[in-house]
């Protein structure tokens, strides 16, 4: 009978842990200057966030979502943010290049599908296992006057 109650304890336990979810506005400056975020992106396709300035787009090619996650246990909250938030721009990245594009635009946070714009935060959802950051993003040429 007690090895029966340990384990729905437990089991409600694990429950209440996996559903916490966290809604936090990080920097997008700190998250591009840690875990070598901007070396892993390179230069060759360029990152503009709602609200940011664009140089003239020559030619749009499409739009696109990623939604990352990233294990948070033991790491502090802003540390699993910053890992999602690379992978995200990973993949944005990726998809720029197969869409011969070198610029991603327009980009937000569209966690659950749900808009948030801003130039100089990013929307990530920690919980104790997890974290997740989820973007929209669009795809262009721009002119980078070479």
């Amino acid at each position: 009978m007690k090895k029966a109650i340990l384990m729905a304890v437990l089991a409600g336990c694990a429950l209440s842990a996996q559903a916490s979810d966290n809604k936090l506005m990080l920097p997008i400056d700190n998250a591009l200057n840690a875990n070598d975020a901007k070396g892993r992106l390179g230069d060759d396709v360029k990152f503009y966030f709602a609200g940011q300035p664009t140089p003239k787009v020559i030619e749009k090619r499409g739009s696109d979502k990623t939604s990352q996650k990233t294990n948070s246990f033991n790491k502090s909250a802003e540390k699993a943010c910053n890992w999602a938030f690379l992978s995200a721009m990973l993949q944005l990245e990726k998809r720029a290049r197969e869409m011969g594009a070198n610029a991603v635009i327009n980009i937000v946070s569209n966690y659950k599908n749900v808009e948030n714009a801003s130039a100089t935060e990013f929307e990530c959802h920690e919980g104790a296992l997890m974290a997740g950051v989820a973007f929209k993003a669009d795809f262009a040429r721009i002119d980078t006057g070479k």
